[in-house]
């Protein structure tokens, strides 16, 4: 049987007003920035609601749609994250990790305290769907997980700045500890975490540089 098909709802519009949009919408991304740096205020769980609503507008490989956001306000619960991530994060800094790997991480100035994780008033944890499983138990395959699982992060990180919030993309290495903590199924696997909030009144970040646009593109 064909799919089921309807119309595209789209408005074609004139290439001045596309420009515009582009340089607009380029213009209020390029001053996103990654902070570690919270503010306690709390943030309307609506404004998250909104955020994973737009992750999930993301393509992804046949429609699947395989990814899960877990968001968490409890203190408690991100008392025991944050105390397993540092638990972690210590012995990656400690021994775990390539000394080219640390070097590369020098100049962000990062280390195993990780107090946005008890700051932000909102933990969101993605996992992503290594498979599907049926009512019935059986499990069903899943094609692109990593890549759909990334686009939909990549906007809800734009969402997040858009709303005039800030959020990190922070990876503890290993994760396995956050499907304990959160009682995931076991297809799911902890992808990143992802704090939300204001930034602190004396929020810093590292004074770095993005690629100019020949360095990242190739145009023929």
């Amino acid at each position: 049987m064909p799919p089921r098909l309807v119309p595209l709802q789209h408005t074609r519009i004139t290439d001045d007003v596309i420009l515009s949009r582009a340089r607009d919408f380029y213009t209020e991304l390029d001053r996103r920035r990654t902070t570690r740096h919270f503010s306690t205020d709390p943030v309307p769980r609506e404004a998250i609601e909104f955020a994973i609503r737009t992750a999930g507008t993301a393509p992804s490989g046949a429609h699947q749609q395989p990814w899960t956001f877990v968001a968490i306000a409890d203190p408690t619960i991100k008392a025991r994250i944050r105390a397993a991530a540092e638990r972690e994060e210590h012995e990656f800094y400690h021994g775990r990790a390539p000394a080219d790997w640390l070097t590369a991480l020098a100049p962000l100035g990062t280390d195993e305290v990780k107090a946005h994780l008890t700051d932000a008033p909102w933990l969101v944890v993605v996992f992503r769907h290594a498979h599907g499983v049926t009512e019935a138990g059986e499990r069903v395959t899943h094609y692109y997980t990593q890549e759909s699982v990334g686009i939909a992060v990549g906007l809800f990180v734009a969402a997040i700045h858009h709303m005039g919030l800030v959020t990190l993309t922070h990876t503890p290495n290993p994760m396995g500890f956050l499907s304990d903590l959160l009682h995931r199924p076991a297809n799911e696997r902890a992808y990143l975490i992802l704090p939300v909030g204001h930034p602190a009144p004396d929020a810093r970040v590292p004074d770095i540089r993005r690629k100019a646009l020949e360095e990242i593109a190739d145009f023929r």
